[in-house]
């Protein structure tokens, strides 16, 4: 009885310890990010994703490193991932969306802008501002 008791308490701690663990991972990651430092503070978010691989938050801050990197593709690799967890992502849709406005994806953009005006809610008043450069660059094209 002893023994169950010990396996028990063990498997406890354990699973408590990993929960911590994802936490300060998540911590400590965005401690980086604030501080600029983006190379640990990506490894930090990484890391976190291999214990909590549905993140969306840790997802979102690798592609804010990449985006001050200037790696588009991972960028935008990492902005998909947080749409496909979490298709209302506001801040997301929006990096997306000036993705595709440097691609000049006009259709795209117009897509997302749709989709994003459905959804919006705190970051409502920068559609306009989008409208106006897409209707901008459509112009100049």
């Amino acid at each position: 009885m002893r023994k169950i008791l010990y396996l028990i308490l063990i498997i406890n701690l354990s699973f408590f310890t990993n929960l911590n663990a994802k936490e300060n991972f998540f911590k400590e990651a965005k401690n980086e990010f604030d501080n600029k430092n983006f190379e640990e503070s990506k490894f930090l978010f990484q890391r976190n994703i291999v214990f909590n691989p549905k993140d969306v938050e840790s997802y979102l801050y690798l592609a804010k490193i990449f985006e001050v990197e200037e790696n588009q593709k991972k960028t935008k690799k990492n902005i998909e991932t947080v749409l496909l967890l979490e298709p209302n992502n506001e801040e997301a849709t929006l990096m997306l969306i000036e993705i595709e406005l440097e691609k000049s994806n006009f259709t795209m953009v117009e897509e997302l802008l749709s989709r994003f005006e459905a959804f919006c809610k705190s970051k409502c008043d920068i559609k306009s501002s989008i409208k106006d450069k897409l209707k901008n660059l459509q112009s100049d094209g």
